[in-house]
C-alpha cells in the first residue's frame, strides 16, 4: 500500500491470501468466459441461435463479474479493503 508520503506498506497475509483469491477468482471467470464462447460458436454453427445467444449473455456476464473481481483484488492491494482476519475454514 502506498501512502501520500511515499511509504509502501506490505500487505498482512490475510490480505495477500484475499489479493489471491480474488485474482484466481477472476482468471476462473475469464477462463470460464472463452471456453463458453467456443460452446456457443459451435451452437450457433449447428442452428442453434437462441441458445448461442443466451450462452454469450452468460460470458458477458461472467467477463462483468471478472473485471469487478479484478477492480476488488487491486483495491486489496491499495489497501482499500482489508481483510481483518483469515475465514474460517468450511468443512466440504
Amino acid at each position: 500500500m502506498e501512502w501520500a508520503a511515499g511509504v509502501v506498506m506490505p500487505l498482512t497475509k490475510p490480505n495477500q491470501e484475499l489479493r489471491r483469491d480474488l485474482q484466481g477468482l477472476a482468471s476462473d471467470l475469464k477462463w470460464s468466459a472463452v471456453e463458453l464462447k467456443r460452446i456457443a460458436e459451435r451452437i450457433s454453427l449447428s442452428g442453434n441461435d437462441p441458445d448461442a445467444q443466451a450462452v454469450l449473455r452468460m460470458c458477458r456476464s461472467f467477463q462483468d463479474a471478472e473485471e469487478r473481481l479484478a477492480g476488488y483484488a487491486e483495491e486489496t492491494h491499495l489497501g482499500l479493503i482489508v481483510r481483518v482476519k483469515t475465514p474460517c475454514e468450511v468443512p466440504e
